[in-house]
């Protein structure tokens, strides 16, 4: 499902789109006190990026598991996630979805699976991902795989994302900028 605050998907298209992935998590899984700890300096990161990218009509799309609540959207999330002494929380006020972002919740890994996420980047008009999040290893990679396969251009800002270990996470980056020819350049190198 895909929505924004207002329902108008007719924002001004932009050839770039900010994907934020599973940053607004319980963080209540075995071993996500390790990923927590990595993907709060990539939150603030985030923060950042989307902060500096927005006001120039760069579309922000969060890409969210359902944690297999099928009856829940992402509204729920983000109140679950906010709530105070929530594993998440810290993470989740840095990055508080603004009624005008768009939302995607998806079944599994990748953003494109089983999601209408290709038809929202269309009618978006964006043909550049800026993909961040969680976990850089899994779900960012398998997105920024399926993204370089519907052939987007893709950038994976290499501090804007986190896995359970810093290993994993530079084997994961250096995989998407060698195999995917993603742009892994810091964000602040990264423009709109």
């Amino acid at each position: 499902m895909f929505c924004c605050a207002d329902e108008d998907t007719d924002a001004m298209p932009h050839d770039s789109a900010l994907l934020i992935i599973d940053m607004i998590n319980p963080f209540d899984f075995a071993g996500a006190a390790p990923l927590r700890r990595a993907a709060l300096p990539a939150a603030k990161r985030i923060s950042a990026l989307k902060a500096r990218l927005k006001p120039q009509g760069v579309p922000v799309l969060y890409i969210n598991d359902n944690f297999t609540q099928w009856q829940s959207d992402f509204r729920q999330l983000v109140a679950i996630c906010s709530r105070e002494g929530a594993p998440g929380a810290e993470i989740a006020a840095l990055l508080a979805p603004e009624h005008d972002d768009y939302f995607v919740l998806k079944p599994r890994h990748s953003a494109f699976f089983a999601t209408p996420l290709r038809i929202l980047l269309e009618r978006l008009g964006a043909r550049r991902l800026i993909v961040t999040g969680i976990a850089g290893d899994s779900c960012v990679l398998a997105t920024a795989a399926d993204a370089h396969m519907n052939e987007f251009e893709v950038a994976v800002p290499r501090d804007c994302v986190a896995s359970q270990s810093a290993e994993r996470n530079r084997r994961a980056i250096a995989l998407m900028k060698d195999a995917l020819g993603a742009d892994a350049r810091a964000a602040r190198s990264i423009a709109a």
